[in-house]
């Protein structure tokens, strides 16, 4: 089980890892980022009122769910200014400043996700689609409130973040599994599999610096789905490669789907939601507008776009 949570980083022993904002994170127990306590420290804070935000939760014998997000809300800052001046533009230029603007990404959002759930996720750009599927997969620490997972998840956020464009195609396999919680024997059995999967050939071995854009993205969808997750969660991912390989692509994840403790996808395409997914979550300016069934999430979104609340058109959801 990984736990974020807006708290100091503590180790939840084998079952698990609690992370935090500013503090760092850990996934699936490979590898830790972050300040770490021993047990004995730990036990000591959990034998003082630490307050809400600090928790040690062992959930290794929990069978019922997934995912539970409780009053999770994200922070960040960005130099983005909607209305600077000329002067004021001018003024940061010379001293070398950027405008910070904080921006709250999701704002108390709260919902659990039942083992065997398909859960699609839709809203408007900006909405905290893509904020809140980086939170779950552990690479966003949370400003406020928690997370829970319960398994190991693979994630389709951005094909291959994370790949050494320096190394080999084969290297960078080894390292995306290994940093997936696998072990080196588990890895080296799977290698050859996503090789083969990624119709790479020889060039397997080649730095991934010579790689197109088609052969990097068949290469880390193979990794992201050989994995074997616990936990599905997929952004617009299919969207990558030519017809051919998206068909490929989706035989794989019509696969993955009945296999998969929970799924998570969030598309812009109403209609892979409505087919693919048993839940949804419409999300409007960071915040839970309606959970149900994809049909009656759906319906109740497009109709909010087309009373003119929002400025999407029906294209380009």
């Amino acid at each position: 089980m990984i736990s974020l949570s807006a708290s100091e980083t503590t180790p939840s022993g084998p079952t698990g890892s609690t992370a935090t904002g500013g503090h760092g994170f850990s996934v699936g127990g490979a590898f830790s980022l972050g300040d770490r306590k021993t047990d004995k420290a730990r036990r000591a804070a959990e034998a003082t009122d630490a307050g809400p935000e600090k928790v040690y939760v062992d959930n290794s014998a929990r069978t019922d769910l997934a995912v539970s997000v409780q009053h999770l809300s994200i922070t960040y800052r960005t130099t983005f200014e909607r209305v600077p001046t000329f002067k004021n533009a001018i003024v940061r230029f010379g001293r070398g400043e950027r405008a910070l603007v904080e921006v709250q990404a999701l704002k108390d959002v709260s919902f659990d996700v039942p083992n065997g759930t398909q859960l699609g996720i839709i809203g408007a750009n900006g909405a905290g689609k893509s904020t809140i599927m980086r939170t779950i997969a552990g690479i966003l620490p949370p400003t406020e409130g928690r997370v829970e997972v319960w398994g190991r998840a693979s994630t389709l956020l951005a094909l291959g973040v994370g790949f050494n464009a320096q190394l080999s195609g084969r290297e960078n396999v080894i390292l995306g599994g290994l940093a997936s919680g696998l072990s080196r024997a588990e890895v080296e059995e799977r290698a050859h599999e996503v090789a083969e999967w990624a119709e790479l050939g020889d060039y397997i071995d080649a730095p991934m610096r010579t790689y197109s854009s088609g052969m990097f993205s068949r290469l880390a969808f193979s990794v992201a789905v050989h994995m074997k997750p616990d936990i599905l969660m997929i952004d617009e991912a299919l969207s990558a490669g030519d017809a051919k390989f998206r068909e490929k692509a989706n035989a794989k994840m019509d696969e993955l789907r009945k296999s998969a403790r929970a799924m998570f996808l969030v598309s812009h395409g109403l209609s892979s939601i409505r087919d693919m997914c048993t839940d949804c979550i419409w999300l409007h300016k960071g915040q839970v507008m309606m959970r149900g069934k994809p049909d009656e999430c759906i319906d109740a979104y497009t109709q909010f776009v087309k009373v003119g609340k929002t400025p999407q058109t029906m294209d380009e959801m």
